[in-house]
């Protein structure tokens, strides 16, 4: 479906051609094949030790007296994963894909710059770089940059902005749900015309008319009775669709707010993970045999604090969770390098303590996926980023 707002869109995305400080952005294209990406980001905050509650360690229940997530062997209690940690039931869904070995949870994921800020933590996540309001172009535009042409535009970003992630000089394509009528094709083309002599105007329309046609390909409809009608359902369900095409997009961005759960935490997750659930297995299922090729990561600006408030709910922490599933993904598992939850082990005393720098995990995924350089991703996708390591075993067949 095109519309004036899509085209808006994509000029906001063409426009923002901001070079980073002291780095060059073009570098040899890395060969991808039929590779996928998608990434997803959690705004709000999203406590992993609710998601994947360390039951094995006792202290959770001594901190957590009132939304602790019971163990396994408790009615109502977690799904167990390894003896040690259990999935929250809301997400059982997906517990398939994980006893399949597609899907793999990550504890005590962080930035190298701490901060309890929505705001700055988020831009240092989509921004790359060590400190927040670094660049204005996202980490994952300078991939697109890196591993395809600049006249293939393999970027998409589902929902109604643009985040920072994906942000920057190499175009992306847009696609949000729209309920608008169809504009006839002569009448498009007649516009086209009438803008083609303003560079502007002309790109900016060039931008629409593509999103329009991604639009085209996916099933509102589908997608809507797939993931129950719920918003971040549906745009899960068009995300399988469009990554699943043969000429569909090399890398995707989608978004979900809600995770911030300051109050009646055990009510809130309850129904934020179940919508999430079921919106990454309408992913699973609408993507095809492109599965095979894909990696979906999930991960969240900053964990929660470890004990409880007296709200029943938990505060803005420093260590959180990261998801990761995708049929070449070496999972079912509990990755990284689990701190415990003791004071003396904690990050200030109230966190879980960061162990691997997000930066790390990124590297890791793209290197074995995608077959983005070393290199690149030192100098270019993530500058200044030595300490942080990529993080090793993520993908079952690196390139």
């Amino acid at each position: 479906m095109f519309n004036r707002r899509e085209v808006l869109k994509g000029a906001a995305a063409s426009a923002a051609v901001i070079s980073l400080p002291g780095v060059r952005l073009r570098v040899a294209h890395a060969a991808t094949g039929e590779q996928r990406l998608a990434v997803l980001i959690l705004r709000g905050g999203l406590d992993g030790l609710s998601v994947v509650p360390p039951y094995g360690d006792s202290t959770y229940y001594d901190v957590r007296p009132r939304i602790a997530v019971p163990s396994p062997d408790k009615p109502g209690g977690s799904l167990d994963l390894d003896g040690q940690f259990g999935l929250n039931r809301a997400l059982s869904p997906i517990y398939p894909i994980f006893r399949q070995g597609e899907l793999l949870f990550m504890h005590a994921v962080g930035a190298q710059h701490h901060t309890r800020s929505h705001f700055d933590a988020q831009d240092l996540l989509e921004n790359g770089t060590a400190r927040p309001h670094g660049t204005d172009i996202g980490w994952l535009n300078r991939v697109l940059d890196v591993v395809t042409p600049r006249d293939v535009k393999r970027g998409l970003a589902l929902g109604h902005t643009v985040p920072l992630l994906i942000r920057g000089p190499t175009p992306v394509r847009t696609w949000s749900p729209g309920f608008l009528p169809k504009v006839e094709e002569d009448f498009l083309d007649r516009l086209s015309m009438l803008y083609s002599h303003d560079e502007l105007f002309r790109n900016a329309f060039t931008e629409g008319r593509e999103s329009a046609d991604i639009a085209g390909m996916t099933n509102p409809k589908a997608a809507r009775k797939a993931a129950r009608g719920k918003a971040f359902g549906v745009m899960a369900a068009q995300a399988g669709t469009l990554l699943g095409a043969t000429d569909g997009p090399t890398i995707a961005t989608l978004e979900s707010t809600g995770w911030d759960t300051h109050v009646n935490q055990v009510g809130s997750l309850k129904n934020q993970l179940g919508d999430l659930a079921r919106g990454l297995v309408a992913f699973r299922e609408n993507i095809g045999t492109a599965w095979n090729n894909t990696v979906l990561v999930a991960v969240s600006e900053f964990g929660r604090t470890i004990e409880e408030n007296g709200s029943r709910g938990t505060d803005h922490g420093t260590g959180g969770i990261a998801l990761l599933m995708g049929g070449g993904v070496v999972g079912g598992r509990v990755a990284g390098n689990w701190p415990g939850l003791v004071p003396k082990a904690r990050f200030e005393g109230r966190d879980l303590m960061p162990t691997t720098d997000v930066r790390g995990l990124f590297k890791g995924l793209l290197r074995d996926h995608l077959g983005v350089s070393e290199e690149a991703l030192e100098e270019v996708i993530f500058p200044g980023s030595s300490i942080a390591a990529p993080y090793e075993g993520l993908i079952r067949t690196p390139i």
